[in-house]
């Protein structure tokens, strides 16, 4: 899933009427660029700082945390292992932000908005995101599809 900072100082959210854009980290997909971002959230304006990836066993918000360990079947068990191994950059990124602190994603706005005080910011887990892993002609073994596929 992804989470993001979200500022609750309502000074600094009228403050910033932003759409800023980083530059993704290298070995990673585009859904990671970071951004600082001015929403409406049910109706109520506030600014976001994104995205920082989170992990948990539910495919659906409000799934089963058997979700992840059900859809692991014997004939799919190759496609996983060679998706893995062709994309350890992306598992090594993806660690790295689920271990990542509160002050770690602090230091991360702080690079888009260097006055950004921890006391104006929480993080909120934003949704889900499941991936779409399998075999391709093109791509071969465990092709990661970064998008949707019914």
């Amino acid at each position: 899933s992804g989470q993001f900072l979200i500022c609750t100082n309502p000074a600094v959210i009228n403050e910033h009427d932003v759409k800023v854009y980083g530059k993704e980290p290298p070995g990673t997909p585009p859904m990671t660029v970071p951004h600082l971002d001015t929403r409406y959230i049910d109706g109520e304006r506030t600014l976001l700082f994104g995205p920082f990836a989170n992990v948990g066993p539910k495919f659906l918000k409000n799934g089963s945390n058997l979700d992840l360990f059900k859809s692991i079947k014997p004939y799919n068990i190759t496609t996983l292992l060679s998706s893995a191994v062709k994309n350890l950059p992306l598992i090594k990124y993806s660690f790295d932000q689920i271990l990542m602190t509160k002050e770690g994603c602090m230091n991360h706005l702080r690079t888009f908005y260097p006055e950004a005080r921890d006391e104006d910011w929480q993080l909120y887990t934003a949704g889900k995101r499941v991936q779409v892993i399998k075999d391709t002609p093109e791509h071969g073994k465990g092709y990661i599809q970064f998008g949707t596929e019914v």
